[in-house]
């Protein structure tokens, strides 16, 4: 399938901005099922510092405001094809060994609820794909999706025990739970295409988990699914942190207020 995308960020501080840099994971990489066509990146009151791949292989950006500044618009466009491959991604590649992606962070380690979820569901004598979609099945079941109910600081364990949260949620829920069953978990920041709109409500996140005949194998919590050709990958990361499309640290102001608009639909292929 062959994805058209566009992606619009806009900052607004309450002050001109005296210096500010942004940390931007916006572009897609290639990987098993997913082929950039064509992307650009646009930037209103800012500019590139610094393009280089970070230690997870994502393609990373560090630009800088301008100064005096009080608006900036980051806009990317682009096209990108993919293919279904039930959520496989293949063997582990990157700067990190495998082992470091059974460690918890603060986002995904888990407390006594977690805990008592992954003691129902851990039966080492069952297929662990079947343990790992069990498991996503059971996080959905006990957190409603519920937008506005948590924020980017928010743990797993936290959105575990309020019985609500966002992908971003579900996804870390996952991530410790899986560590915890000793297999490497990490987490996807990425675009869906939904069936029925266009014009999307965010970036959407997902986890994937290492399975050792497989390699990573992705799993989309929130819609109870492996990811297939509606699905872009962007970055990947230990947690929200490591993946996260925007980051940065300003001076000369205090408030800034964040829009994002994120548009995908199916293109068709000139043949």
């Amino acid at each position: 399938m062959r994805l058209s995308i566009r992606h619009t960020t806009r900052y607004r501080f309450e002050t001109p901005v005296v210096h500010a840099l942004q940390r931007l994971r916006l572009e897609p990489k290639e990987t098993q099922g997913q082929k950039i066509v064509e992307w650009r990146m646009d930037y209103e009151n800012a500019h590139t510092e610094l393009a280089y791949e970070d230690q997870h292989h994502n393609r990373t950006t560090l630009v800088a405001v301008e100064p005096g500044a009080q608006q900036v618009t980051i806009t990317c466009k682009g096209v990108v094809d993919t293919s279904d491959h039930a959520g496989v991604i293949g063997q582990h590649a990157g700067h990190l060994p495998l082992w470091s992606f059974r460690g918890q962070t603060p986002l995904t380690r888990p407390g006594e609820k977690m805990r008592a979820l992954v003691a129902t569901l851990d039966r080492q004598d069952e297929n662990r794909i079947e343990n790992l979609h069990r498991l996503s099945a059971a996080i959905l079941e006990a957190v409603e999706y519920r937008t506005g109910s948590t924020t980017v600081s928010t743990s797993g364990e936290e959105a575990f025990g309020n019985g609500a949260g966002v992908c971003q949620d579900h996804s870390h829920i996952f991530i410790g739970a899986a560590r915890l069953m000793g297999i490497p978990a990490r987490y996807v920041s990425g675009y869906l295409m939904m069936n029925d709109r266009i014009e999307q409500e965010a970036t959407h996140a997902w986890a994937e988990a290492y399975v050792a005949e497989l390699g990573w194998v992705g799993f989309d919590i929130s819609n109870g699914i492996s990811p297939d050709t509606r699905y872009v990958r962007v970055a990947t990361g230990r947690d929200y942190r490591d993946a996260a499309p925007v980051t940065g640290i300003s001076f000369g102001t205090t408030t800034t207020v964040l829009e994002v608009d994120v548009a995908v639909e199916q293109q068709q292929v000139q043949q």
